[in-house]
């Protein structure tokens, strides 16, 4: 595998090829890149679990050809921390703070819930353009 990869990376600068050349096998991890159906994350209520959430090339995996891999994390990233943010903008009401720790927790699943809210669409947008632009490239032989 590490041979395959040194012959597709020929073309890379020295620098790159040399820090391939001294990567072991043990630390590559190759996964498998899986298609996310648009109408799955409008369907289901699957963006969000509890007090988890799903960001970046797990709620949107893309091949690298679009460039858009890493400006999506970015707009999740930013959507989400402007999010929890808000919810925790709000003043906590008297009597509340022996009831500190379900607040705290209660907070950020309202922040996350509104962050798949806002996210829903343009994630369904980009996972429908990358599956169009993926059939559009295999049509016109490129």
């Amino acid at each position: 595998m590490k041979q395959f990869v040194l012959r597709m990376a020929s073309n890379l600068s020295k620098e790159a090829y040399n820090i391939l050349q001294r990567t072991s096998l043990d630390s590559l991890y190759c996964a498998k890149l899986k298609l996310r159906s648009p109408l799955n994350i409008l369907m289901r209520d699957n963006i969000v679990k509890r007090n988890t959430c799903l960001v970046g090339d797990a709620l949107h995996p893309m091949t690298p050809d679009i460039g858009q891999g890493g400006c999506s994390a970015s707009e999740d990233s930013v959507v989400l921390a402007r999010c929890i943010a808000e919810t925790f903008s709000i003043k906590l009401p008297t009597g509340m703070l022996e009831k500190l720790e379900d607040e705290f927790y209660n907070r950020i699943k309202v922040g996350l819930e509104k962050y798949a809210k806002e996210r829903r669409w343009r994630i369904f947008n980009l996972i429908v353009l990358h599956i169009w632009l993926v059939w559009h490239k295999k049509v016109m032989g490129r």
